[in-house]
């Protein structure tokens, strides 16, 4: 697929100023549970998690004091494709415009996981935590839900075939595209968000924790189910 599927044009005919202001992004945390076997205090755990993050490959083009679950998808390359971003390549960060939409791609990436493991699959079950957050992104944008961008769904939407989006991305970037905004496949209607660099993400660190929530995750082949720690939430998807 490449880019004669739109016209070119239209990245500076219909891209301009967009915000979501309330974007919903949900990360694994397993990795709290996994370091505190490592230490015996409180301020030994402070320290080892200062040490892994100095560790981390250094983000490009950040914001200074940018929190780090902002700037965490663009350090790493990823060898499995997503829908605007090809294997092997800088991540990017995705974001729902609902908690049930950054459930439902949480989901989604659990069964996939769970799926491409025989010794998972074998086992039928994967049990995880992740924390779900709230950030602002704001900046030169292209919507996919609006014309002209929307009469061509069947390629933005495509539940296997990421070629269109990856080339739709690669030229947005060119163009200078800061995010992209388009409709879940997973939970139709709800709007989400790929920023395609950190300059366009935004949440002060104080918001950000208040916004912050611990939930469960118990993926199977038959589905996914999700508790909220407190209690105060429950979500449930099924594959198609």
């Amino acid at each position: 697929m490449n880019g004669a599927a739109w016209n070119p044009a239209w990245l500076q005919d219909h891209a301009g100023s967009l915000a979501m202001e309330n974007a919903w992004r949900g990360v694994e945390t397993q990795y709290i549970a996994a370091s505190m076997k490592l230490v015996d205090s409180l301020e030994e755990q402070g320290l080892l998690e200062i040490l892994l993050e100095e560790s981390k490959p250094p983000a490009q083009r950040k914001s200074p004091g940018q929190h780090y679950l902002l700037l965490s998808p663009f350090r790493y390359f990823p060898q499995h494709d997503s829908r605007f971003r090809p294997a092997c390549q800088s991540g990017l960060w995705y974001g729902s415009s609902t908690l049930d939409g950054a459930c439902s791609e949480v989901a989604y990436w659990r069964m996939r996981f769970l799926l491409d493991s025989e010794a998972l699959a074998a086992d039928g079950e994967l049990i995880t935590e992740h924390t779900f957050f709230q950030a602002s992104v704001r900046g030169n944008a292209i919507n996919l839900m609006a014309e002209p961008w929307a009469g061509l769904a069947h390629l933005w939407k495509h539940s296997t075939d990421y070629r269109a989006t990856h080339a739709l991305a690669a030229a947005a970037m060119a163009a200078s595209i800061e995010w992209i905004q388009y409709e879940s496949v997973r939970a139709p209607t709800c709007a989400l968000a790929a920023v395609l660099t950190p300059t366009a993400v935004h949440a002060a660190s104080a918001r950000l924790e208040r916004s912050k929530q611990e939930w469960v995750c118990k993926a199977t082949l038959a589905g996914v189910m999700m508790i909220r720690k407190n209690g105060q939430g429950r979500f449930e998807w099924r594959p198609e």
